[in-house]
């Protein structure tokens, strides 16, 4: 038999190749937590990965990560910036820590991690990040703008031409602008964000974007056309928080600095400088509040190609910078996420049609129509309709205090050309709405096909999903989703019609909602550098943020705007990464020392209250100083955490004091009754941890009595939303908390829902006088209670980031089958169940490099692979009357429970 021999090569590519089929493998890389982001400022990055689960146990004991200039030496585990070395760590995210990075530098990065049994997966396949500007001194445009004048409506066009002779390899446009932009080159439109840059006080940070216009360029001529519009920055509008007032306020202004490669190395900037022409758009009139004008006979075509002739346009104005603070916008933007058809359309006269798109939302409509030169039409923008069936704005315009008709809330305007079908979409507005009356001056044929309505917000990553046999349940939750995002704008806000406000308050009540939905992290980590620009140097905040001034002098008590604390503990839950928590450290400690000097008793009435409650008010300085008492021991723990022993005891003695105070005055300790005995008061005491152990038993039941009395219904506003279902199922009463929360008659969520309602309401009745926005996410939390109190997913403050996951699933009465999925830091957790006959079957997902902590009650428990004593994934750790605590391993689980 002949011997065949094999070259060396071959045999390496054979290793190489059985090595790339290795068991362990790695997903989901995320830098900064999003995928190949360019034009970052972050000096040590954030590295995150997941382990696939490929057997039962799974999880990472090492990790080896490299980064690098070069996608050939990462992609073989070498990194001339950094090679951590083998790490023995499980834990994300990792924190780059290698060589100082350079700016407008494009870097790979790559990571290997080694499973229990010492098996190493392949390196991943090299992903990037790319740094912007890094430096303020790197910027090389001067800021421009077309008029010192910020009373001019229309808004304007900026273009620059120019050529380049050598073949490109690579460009970049960085571009800040005080108001929002949008930006073109060779007559195409650059991206798709929406209402960029992201809102800030724009007086002390203003953001850039960066982008990547490699494929917009063309070797010859080109020509970079912006449009600019007013924002936040240049509030025309008037209304009662004063934003046409704000400090910052003037024509809209930016800077943009275009990087080009060329195949020989060579680089060339093109920077705003007095080279850019500028002329007024047909944006005749654009306010981030109201609405937008557009003035189709002004279009000029091809105004952003290198072939239009500018002979006749403006020279520009230099100007400064509206502060000297630019930094990168690092988070998920703004997008038309979704696309809405009419699902009716009314002809209500002959000049008038009613649009109905089935969904309450945030966002925009576009119209596309054909008619004669200068008609006029006008598009109403509305929530409800009036008795007669037409567009309604009593609930949305009461906060506007218009000077004149020319600018009518929530109505878009658009003249037509008379020489094509034109389009109008609104740049720079967004409205909320489900209906739109439109109108016109002049004889129209509209169809539904003429109409479009888009859902706009901060585009951020679904992570979870509720499915139950509830079927209200299951809108209830869609309804809160399309709420939560309906208010976020790179901010949360209250309402996207009558304010578009970042209220502090509907927010951190919000919290776990949004992040058991939502991968919203990068959002809420610059809402916080909001708050840090916000704060005065005493500690006090407003209860907006952004705030043009407003708010610092009334709402923003500690039930507002522990927002400081509560948010960046909540980020820290949920993603297991302290970074939020030590930009924020410093500012915590000034808001609670403010809150302590002025009062030492531990007590303060400083606060809004149980905000829009059913009926019975509970005691403001009740509800404050238990916020009060939050933030105390949120500064606590965070001190512990980064080994401050010092302040870890003075602000664990702090919180000590203030439960102290409360409870002596509003505990009554033979009854077990706090205050009135509200189910505000009740519940706060239960969920914030108030209650003496020996008295919680005896204070849940109270709070069950009380319920009961209220034959079963709420009786809360805002901060007793946050509690009242939380606590009773926490407590031993979660079947009387389900019946609360399906609920179908007034008042409870799934009136509501059961009255056509698809965004949750600001207020309990459906014909209430006051506070009657119909899509505020303030009262959202019981969609958060769906994850926690049904499908039992908590995390572990001992194991933060659902390392460790805590599972206490209730199998209430009423429901034959319930499911929530979470995806974490860790990968996807599922816990669902469904009943057969007597029994229920419980399946259990953990994923790879977690565990979980699960706690089951019933009379018998069995696992279908193998009893639980003989299971080598689970732990038995306690197991008492109708009772067990498991721990699991990673894997998938199926347990029958009578």
């Amino acid at each position: 038999m002949k011997k065949i021999s094999f070259p060396f090569s071959i045999l390496l590519i054979v290793v190489i190749s059985f090595q790339s089929f290795s068991q362990v493998t790695v997903k989901n890389l995320k830098c900064e937590y999003l995928e190949n982001p360019i034009g970052i400022d972050e000096p040590h990055p954030r590295f995150t990965w997941q382990m696939e689960l490929e057997k039962p146990g799974s999880h990472q004991t090492a990790y080896e990560l490299v980064v690098g200039t070069t996608e050939t030496g990462v992609a073989l585990g070498r990194g001339d910036m950094w090679e951590s070395g083998e790490v023995n760590s499980s834990v994300i995210p990792v924190l780059y820590k290698g060589k100082e990075l350079e700016p407008f530098t494009r870097y790979f990065w790559s990571v290997r991690v080694k499973d229990e049994e010492q098996q190493w997966s392949a390196w991943s396949e090299p992903l990037f990040f790319e740094t912007g500007m890094i430096c303020q001194h790197n910027w090389k445009g001067k800021w421009i703008t077309d008029t010192y004048d910020f009373n001019v409506k229309p808004a304007a066009y900026f273009r620059r031409a120019f050529r380049t002779d050598k073949t490109i390899r690579s460009a970049r446009v960085y571009i800040a602008a005080a108001g929002l932009y949008e930006l073109s080159i060779n007559g195409q439109r650059i991206g798709d964000h929406r209402l960029d840059p992201s809102y800030t006080r724009f007086d002390r940070r203003n953001l850039y974007v960066t982008y990547d216009v490699t494929a917009a360029l063309q070797q010859g001529n080109n020509a970079v056309g912006v449009l600019l519009g007013n924002g936040w920055y240049n509030h025309q509008s008037t209304a009662v928080w004063y934003f046409d007032k704000a400090p910052w306020r003037a024509r809209p202004k930016f800077c943009l600095d275009l990087h080009i490669t060329y195949s020989d190395g060579t680089k060339e900037i093109i920077a705003t400088d007095e080279q850019w022409r500028t002329s007024p758009s047909p944006v005749i009139f654009n306010s981030i509040y109201t609405a937008e004008h557009y003035d189709a006979r002004k279009e000029q075509p091809g105004w952003d190609t290198p072939e239009f002739d500018a002979g006749q346009w403006n020279n520009i104005y230099t100007t400064g910078a509206p502060s000297n603070n630019i930094v990168a916008q690092a988070l998920h933007p703004i997008r038309n996420v979704r696309e809405y058809k009419p699902v009716s359309l009314k002809q209500i006269d002959a000049s008038t049609w009613l649009y109905d798109f089935g969904q309450n939302m945030s966002g925009v409509t576009r119209i596309r129509v054909e008619g004669p030169e200068g008609t006029t039409i006008w598009l109403k923008h509305v929530e409800r309709l009036d008795s007669a069936g037409r567009a309604d704005m009593s609930n949305i315009d009461v906060h506007y205090r218009p000077t004149d008709e020319s600018d009518p809330f929530q109505t878009d305007i658009l003249i037509l050309s008379g020489k094509k079908e034109d389009e109008f979409m609104p740049r720079f507005n967004y409205k909320g709405f489900q209906y739109v009356e439109v109108t016109a001056d002049k004889p129209l044929n509209l169809t539904t096909e003429n109409l479009t309505a888009y859902f706009m917000h901060s585009d951020v990553p679904p992570v979870g999903s509720i499915n139950s046999s509830n079927l209200t349940l299951n809108k209830a939750w869609a309804a809160s989703n399309a709420s939560y995002l309906s208010n976020l704008f790179s901010y949360p806000t209250d309402c996207p019609q009558r304010e578009k406000n970042g209220w502090t308050g509907d927010a951190h009540i919000a919290i776990e909602t949004g992040l058991y939905n939502f991968d919203g992290i990068t959002v809420y980590e610059k809402w916080l550098a909001d708050h840090r620009d916000e704060q005065q140097p005493n500690g006090v905040l407003p209860a907006i943020i952004p705030s043009s001034g407003w708010g610092y002098q009334w709402a923003n008590g500690p039930d507002w705007t522990s927002t400081i604390a509560i948010i960046p503990w909540n980020i820290y839950l949920f993603y297991g990464d302290t970074r939020l928590l030590e930009l924020c450290y410093d500012n915590i400690k000034r808001y609670v020392n403010h809150i302590d000097e002025h009062y030492p008793s531990g007590l303060t009435d400083w606060g809004l209250g149980d905000w829009v409650p059913v009926k019975s008010v509970s005691s403001k300085e009740y509800t404050s100083s238990t916020y009060f008492y939050i933030d105390a021991l949120i500064l606590a723990k965070t001190a512990r955490l980064f080994g401050k022993t010092e302040d870890a005891d003075h602000y664990f003695a702090l919180a000590e004091k203030i439960r102290t105070a409360i409870n002596e005055k509003y505990l009554d300790y033979e009854t077990g009754i706090y205050g009135s005995g509200l189910q505000t008061e009740l519940s706060v005491a239960l969920h914030w941890g108030l209650v003496p152990e020996e008295l919680r038993s005896k204070v849940a039941d109270n709070l069950a009595k009380r319920v009961i009395a209220d034959k079963k219904h709420i009786d809360v506003g805002l901060l007793g939303t946050k509690t009242i279902l939380n606590a009773l199922s926490e407590n031993g009463y979660a079947q009387l908390a389900y019946e609360v929360a399906s609920q179908e008659t007034y008042p409870s969520w799934g009136w509501w829902i059961v009255n056509g309602a698809t965004t949750f309401y600001e207020n309990w009745p459906l014909d209430a006088k006051s506070d009657i926005s119909l899509n505020h996410i303030m009262f959202g939390e019981i969609n958060a209670w769906y994850y926690k109190a049904l499908g039992g997913i908590f995390p572990d403050e001992q194991a933060p980031g659902f390392k460790n996951i805590l599972l206490k699933p209730n199998f209430v009465e009423g429901l034959s089958h319930f499911e929530a999925t979470h995806e974490g830091p860790y990968g996807n957790i599922i816990s669902s169940w469904k009943r057969k006959g007597k029994t229920i079957e419980y399946h259990v997902t953990v994923p790879a490099n977690s565990s979980a902590t699960l706690c089951l009650k019933g009379k018998s428990i069995r696992e279908k692979n193998a009893p639980l004593e003989k299971n080598k994934l689970i732990e038995v750790r306690e197991k008492g009357q109708n009772q067990y605590i498991l721990g699991l391993k990673a894997g998938s689980y199926t347990f029958s429970i009578k």
